[in-house]
């Protein structure tokens, strides 16, 4: 399975417009080659390089298996079934290191489920979804961008 974005390359630089320095919206995202079997998807966004440890910006799920790409500020669509991230906000929050702490690698996974809905309540933290997703995983893809302030 892949995962890319329209938006930035693997491995570089996200454009500020997908980050609390810009427009604060989720870039666009496309994908290919799902599993047979594959009943949803789960995005997730994090930062494994955030001083305080793993910070989570981004958990979608229930997202039907004919979906193939998600819109740039998708995670405006108030449909759309999202977490609460490490911000405390529903929904999609973009990098925001510390300004002079170096690049951060911020990680966007799909992951590839077994199972149409996840069960967690609405308002679950992000950390949350990817633990209930992590039992139904069938495939997954990384897609890494830079940032830094």
């Amino acid at each position: 399975m892949e995962l890319a974005s329209s938006a930035f390359a693997d491995g570089s630089v996200i454009p500020r417009r997908f980050t609390c320095d810009g427009d604060n919206l989720s870039p666009p995202l496309q994908w290919s080659g799902a599993p047979a079997g594959t009943r949803s998807f789960v995005v997730l966004c994090d930062d494994p390089d955030a001083p305080s440890g793993t910070w989570h910006h981004w958990a979608a799920y229930d997202i039907p298996p004919t979906v193939v790409e998600l819109a740039v500020g998708a995670a405006q669509d108030t449909k759309m079934k999202q977490a609460v991230n490490d911000f405390r906000k529903l929904g999609y929050g973009g990098p925001c290191p510390p300004h002079g702490h170096g690049p951060h690698r911020y990680h966007f996974r799909l992951l590839a489920l077994s199972a149409e809905h996840l069960r967690v309540h609405s308002n679950t933290p992000c950390r949350d979804v990817e633990r209930e997703a992590r039992n139904h995983t069938i495939a997954e893809a990384t897609l890494v961008g830079l940032y830094q302030r």
